[in-house]
């Protein structure tokens, strides 16, 4: 599903009307019908329920009028309040507020008070938010605000029109104060507001309703992917009923160290499960026993350590001489901050040729010297930072790279070639190409220790797959979380672990697949 800014839906419309002849008041009759269509599903029949419009003097609430005369039509009885004078409503929503019958429609023009409103709204069985829509850009303040707070405090079921009213449709945050909606009605393409927080939290159910755009226009528009179950189900590859081990790849992990050899095993035993043919954990040689403990089907390599419990350049030659015919390498995962470690991973950069995933502690390493992925042999490099993380990376703060995670993710992802995964509720996909994608499963459930080690093996799996590097991370991600989602719905979120989710990957998977037949 592409998702798309309140600009770029502006820059649609105008593309409708000035290229293709759609007259404008064709689309917002479109909008209003389509909005009134679904909550004329939602809500059941007409009798003795009163829809309350609330609209504001733009578009958005052009299309509560048309709402409102259809609901009308279908013998709803509704009442329009307008938080505007009349002489300020121009264009094609005053046609529309024209068409009303005056005796159903009331004006509460700021600063004069919300008194009549909050009567109809003691009265109301549905209230609409037709106040602002997308191209608000500002804190709402003043009476505006107040009446939105009348609104989420009435206890009224609440049909936000194409976004809640206060939400930024390009970044999902409230701005000043916000409607919490229960169903929300969007046209033609969802809006980052929708799927981002905290804009995800005021939209209850969203809704996307075709008006009239045509589908070129929709193609062209500039946006990013939303993962869904819907788009997992394009990516993922049935299995050849003739395939053997050789035919899905070997996986290379190169993790742990004394005190972290759990995220050593969750790596490996997460690639297993992910579909790997052969997983191969390289640790260092002084914890070795305690790996073959831990993982079953993973093969161990023992590094070089000198008996200290972390890898050094030391290890390099046997990492090196271990690399062939692998497909896909993991580093990272408890493989600690010492600097000796930190040395042998950017050392490692430089010869890695697989497919790479750096997690944790490699990005760690990194962090110190960020440069250095100019200078990356792999062409398929994928990092995977949790905001910190990336704090460290670009040389910023935590606050910087969650004010704006698709820009932060996608502008370093094209000056370093690398494709970005950051991490966190709605985790962000970036490619060296531009491409950007936001991820729809997961939950909080897996703000737990070692989550990131799982996602760590299942990348590598994809990769060694075969997958194409932007395919295997959209779906690495929507797995990993979708999994969890698994867990949650058999155990609740609390107390849910990183090995919780590894063992339900076989069963995201399996849930894909199902939506294939």
């Amino acid at each position: 599903m592409k998702v798309v800014t309140g600009e770029t839906m502006q820059r649609m419309d105008r593309r409708a009307i000035e290229e293709f002849g759609i007259p404008g008041i064709h689309l917002m009759e479109n909008a209003g019908r389509g909005c009134a269509e679904a909550i004329i599903e939602q809500f059941g029949p007409a009798a003795d329920r009163l829809a309350l419009i609330v609209a504001g003097k733009g578009n958005n609430g052009g299309d509560g009028y048309v709402i409102a005369r259809v609901l009308r039509e279908a013998g709803w009885d509704v009442q329009t309040v307008v938080l505007s004078a009349r002489e300020e409503i121009s264009g094609d929503a005053r046609v529309n507020l024209d068409r009303l019958d005056p005796a159903t429609v009331s004006f509460s023009p700021p600063p004069t008070g919300l008194v009549p409103f909050v009567s109809q709204l003691a009265r109301a069985s549905v209230v609409v938010d037709a106040l602002f829509g997308t191209g608000l850009r500002s804190d709402v303040q003043g009476t505006m605000a107040e009446a939105i707070e009348y609104v989420n405090g009435s206890g009224k079921p609440i049909v936000a029109v194409d976004i809640p009213s206060g939400i930024d449709a390009g970044s999902g945050q409230v701005l000043g104060s916000a409607v919490k909606a229960d169903l929300t009605v969007t046209f033609a393409l969802a809006k980052l507001g929708h799927v981002l927080y905290p804009g995800v939290e005021h939209c209850g159910e969203l809704r996307v309703v075709d008006i009239g755009i045509p589908s070129r226009v929709a193609e062209d528009a500039e946006g990013v992917d939303f993962i869904d179950c819907e788009s997992a189900r394009c990516i993922v590859r049935p299995r050849d009923r003739r395939a053997h081990k050789g035919s899905f790849g070997h996986c290379f992990v190169i993790a742990g160290s004394t005190g972290k050899t759990g995220a050593a095993a969750m790596a490996a035993n997460s690639a297993v499960r992910a579909g790997a043919g052969l997983v191969t954990l390289a640790v260092p040689a002084s914890l070795n026993a305690i790996l073959e403990m831990k993982t079953t089907e993973a093969m161990t390599l023992p590094l070089p350590d000198g008996g200290s419990g972390h890898l050094s350049e030391d290890s390099a030659p046997a990492v090196v001489e271990a690399l062939d015919g692998k497909s896909a390498v993991a580093l990272g995962p408890g493989i600690s901050w010492h600097p000796d470690t930190a040395r042998l991973v950017r050392h490692l950069v430089t010869e890695i040729e697989a497919p790479l995933v750096i997690d944790a502690d490699g990005l760690n390493a990194l962090s110190e010297d960020p440069g250095l992925l100019l200078h990356k042999r792999s062409r398929c490099l994928v990092l995977t930072p949790h905001p910190g993380e990336m704090a460290r990376l670009t040389g910023t703060s935590t606050v910087a790279v969650e004010e704006d995670r698709i820009a932060t993710a996608r502008a370093f992802a094209a000056r370093y070639g690398v494709y970005l995964i950051l991490k966190g509720a709605r985790t962000v996909v970036a490619s060296p190409d531009g491409r950007v994608a936001i991820n729809g499963s997961g939950n909080p459930g897996m703000a737990s220790g070692g989550m990131g080690d799982v996602l760590t093996g299942i990348l590598a799996s994809l990769l060694g797959q075969g997958y194409p590097p932007y395919d295997a991370c959209r779906l690495g991600v929507f797995i990993h979380g979708h999994a969890a989602d698994l867990v949650a719905d058999d155990k609740g979120e609390i107390g849910m672990s990183a090995v919780d989710v590894q063992e339900r990957i076989p069963w995201a998977f399996q849930n894909a697949h199902n939506m294939m037949e």
